[in-house]
């Protein structure tokens, strides 16, 4: 895997990856941004999102679950001191879906933590991980 990033101007930048697509990173006007985008830590955060839900839909769906959304809610909580690492990291799961299996949901989140999730593993090195399912039934 191969990524770049370049510098626009001021504190933003743009990255882009073996896949072609862009984001544009950007700080906030007091650190000499624009606002413009992103800030890298919040993509950290979006990309381990990403990261896990992608596990978490495609063990379910080849268990055969009848899943028609999966959102994520994300809260983080970084040290005080440099370097501000993430120390905290809660993950809401809102899974949405037809008669799902609470056990096969239980069991796609953990797997997707424990053995799947790239990001969720390398940030669960500095940040104590936590998870919670919130089963909601189609239609409802």
């Amino acid at each position: 895997m191969k990524a770049v990033v370049k510098w626009i101007d001021g504190r933003a930048f743009e990255g882009s990856a073996d896949s072609g697509h862009k984001i544009v990173m950007d700080g906030p006007p007091d650190s000499g941004g624009q606002n413009r985008g992103a800030r890298p830590m919040e993509t950290m955060l979006l990309g381990m999102g990403g990261c896990t839900a992608f596990d978490v839909v495609d063990i379910l769906e080849k268990g055969r679950e009848a899943v028609d959304d999966c959102v994520l809610e994300i809260t983080a909580e970084r040290a005080e001191e440099i370097p501000q690492v993430f120390t905290k990291i809660h993950v809401k799961y809102l899974i949405t879906g037809k008669g799902l299996n609470p056990e096969k949901v239980d069991r796609a989140v953990h797997l997707s933590a424990e053995k799947y999730c790239s990001a969720s593993i390398m940030l669960g090195a500095t940040a104590d991980i936590t998870h919670e399912v919130e089963i909601i039934e189609s239609g409802s």
